[in-house]
Parts: structure tokens; sequence; C-alpha cells
């Protein structure tokens, strides 16, 4: 627990660290002359996306064991931001929903199928956002480095989707695939047994994910397209804050580019990276002062606002979960 506190410092020091490299000292006294209410409403924008996500969470996991009140998705969804935010990459954010809703009743491998599918959702979204984009983009003239890392992004999202596709679809050759490699490996064959199984078991819970009356989906897919756009449209907010003028598509752009060069690295939430990637593209457009500033605030909101509104909740989770296997323990005994 320590080693993991001192990573996330570390991480905050180092995105600090950037920032100050960019700005200097006139960034931290440029934050002092910026109107409060575009932070302000950065931060009620997060919130109400978090509200959006515990909904879709919520009617994604209808069907798929015990029902899942308002109030419980809203704690998963808090809790899981956390973890997202204080692990390298977001690989913790996964599996603390997918640990949480097992407890809360649903099978393992359709608790994984259901984040699954929420993530391919997220996928989709930002593939059906790209052409709006790319139409954006292009008819106000953007510089020759921003339409080719859009096209990369759009390559690595049909990637993404395509491998997924594969993987679902093949499933036997995927089985077949992995089996070998996990031979290669010197796995024991019950190991990989239980592996097979427990994969077959997460595509039946895709399938019935997938099965849900297209009413349904369509619901969660406007609920994912709300989160994101919330989320995306906070740094306009604080742009325009900040007196300054820049296309919300571009800033859709940089925003994806900065995050996702922040998931390759290998610190809590990518500070440093994306605070790098963040003031060499938006150098372009602000003066160096003004575009730390805006930086410090947007990476508050959507990085350090995660980690003190989610570790409450992620504490109490885990804490209750402890609790009740205790109580389970003693009664079985």
């Amino acid at each position: 627990m320590r080693a993991r506190v001192l990573l996330i410092v570390g991480s905050i020091l180092a995105g600090l660290a950037v920032a100050y490299a960019f700005g200097g000292t006139a960034a931290f006294a440029r934050i002092a002359q910026l109107p409060a209410w575009p932070f302000a409403a950065g931060l009620a924008m997060i919130v109400l996306g978090w509200l959006v996500n515990a909904e879709r969470l919520r009617l994604l996991a209808r069907g798929l064991g015990p029902r899942l009140t308002r109030r419980e998705t809203i704690q998963l969804v808090m809790a899981t931001e956390f973890s997202y935010a204080a692990t390298p990459a977001g690989a913790g954010g996964p599996l603390t929903a997918i640990y949480l809703l097992t407890r809360h009743g649903i099978p393992a491998a359709r608790a994984a199928a259901l984040c699954t599918v929420d993530q391919l959702l997220d996928l989709v979204f930002f593939l059906t956002l790209l052409p709006l984009l790319a139409a954006l983009l292009l008819g106000g003239y953007a510089p020759i480095q921003l339409q080719y890392q859009l096209l990369l992004l759009a390559l690595m999202l049909v990637g993404g989707l395509v491998l997924a596709a594969l993987a679902l679809w093949k499933y036997r050759r995927a089985l077949l695939f992995t089996g070998r490699i996990l031979r290669a490996l010197r796995i024991r064959r019950v190991r990989r047994v239980r592996l097979a199984r427990a994969f077959v078991r997460f595509r039946h819970g895709i399938r019935l994910i997938l099965a849900l009356p297209r009413r349904r989906l369509l619901a969660v897919y406007a609920l994912c397209a709300a989160h994101w756009l919330l989320r995306y449209s906070v740094l306009f907010v604080l742009i325009k804050g900040a007196g300054a003028d820049v296309a919300w598509s571009t800033l859709i752009l940089v925003q994806m580019l900065a995050l996702t060069a922040g998931q390759l690295s290998l610190l809590p939430g990518g500070s440093g990276t994306v605070e790098l990637v963040f003031g060499a593209m938006m150098s372009r457009w602000l003066d160096p002062a003004t575009a730390v500033a805006v930086m410090l605030e947007w990476r508050f909101v959507l990085y350090y606002w995660y980690l003190l509104a989610g570790a409450p909740f992620f504490v109490a989770q885990i804490l209750r979960r402890r609790k009740q296997t205790v109580l389970e323990l003693t009664r079985t005994a």
C-alpha cells in the first residue's frame, strides 16, 4: 500500500515538474487570474458524467444477476474511477469493477463480459466521432500533423474493434492459438482447461448482454456518448474561461492524443506524458503561461479530482467486502 501511495505521489510530482518546465512560475500565477466559473463548471460536468456512467452500468447489469440500485452503481463507478486513476495504464479499473460486481452477485465471467462490452461501446463511440472530427478539422484547414494523428487514432480504434470481433467470432481458433502459447510457456493442462472454460463463459456473457432489447442497448450507447462528450468538453469550457479561442474539434483531438500517450506510460494517470504532449500541442494556440494554467486546471478536473473524490468510495467498498467475507466465514465455521 505504501508503494502505491508513493507511486501516485511520484506521478503527480512528475506532472507538476513538466508543467513547471513549460510555463515556469508565471503559469502558477496565471491560474489565480483565471475566473472560477469554468473550473466549477468542469467539476460539475465530471460529477454529472459519473452519474451518467452509473446509470449506464445499471442498465447493462440488468438481467445478469441481482439488480443493482442506483446508489450501488454510483459507489461502484466511483471506486472504479479511483482505481483507474491510481494504477498504471488504468489497469486496476476493470479489475476493480469485476471484483465489485462479483460481490454483488454477478458471476465473474459475466462481470468480465459486462466490462468488455462497456469498453467496446467506448471504442464504437470514438470510431463514430472520428468522421465528425475529420470533417470539422479538414473544413477548418487543420495542420497536416493533426490530420496524420487523426488517421493514426482511427487505425488504432479500428484495429482494436477488429481484434475483439475476431477473438469472439473465431473463438475456437483463438482458444487453440492461446493454448499453444500457454503450452509453450509450460502452463499446466488443468490451468489451461480452466482458462478455456472461463473464456467460453465470458463469451456467453457477452452474447447475453448483446441479446438485451435494442432499446436498452441504444439507451446505453446514448449514455456512453453523453459521458464522453461531457468529459471531453471540459477543456473547451476551461479554454473559453481563459479568454482563448480554440475549436472544440481540435481540443477533442488534443485530449485523445495526450491521454492515449499517457496510457502507454508507466505512471498512474499518465502523469508527465500527458502534460508533455498537451503542452507541446497547445503551444500552437496559447502562450506558455496560459497553456500550463489551463492544463493544470484540466488535469485537476480529469485526474486529481478522480483520486480525491473516488478514494473514500474505493476504501469503503473494499472494507465492506472484507467485512462481508469475515461474516460469511464465521457463519460457516
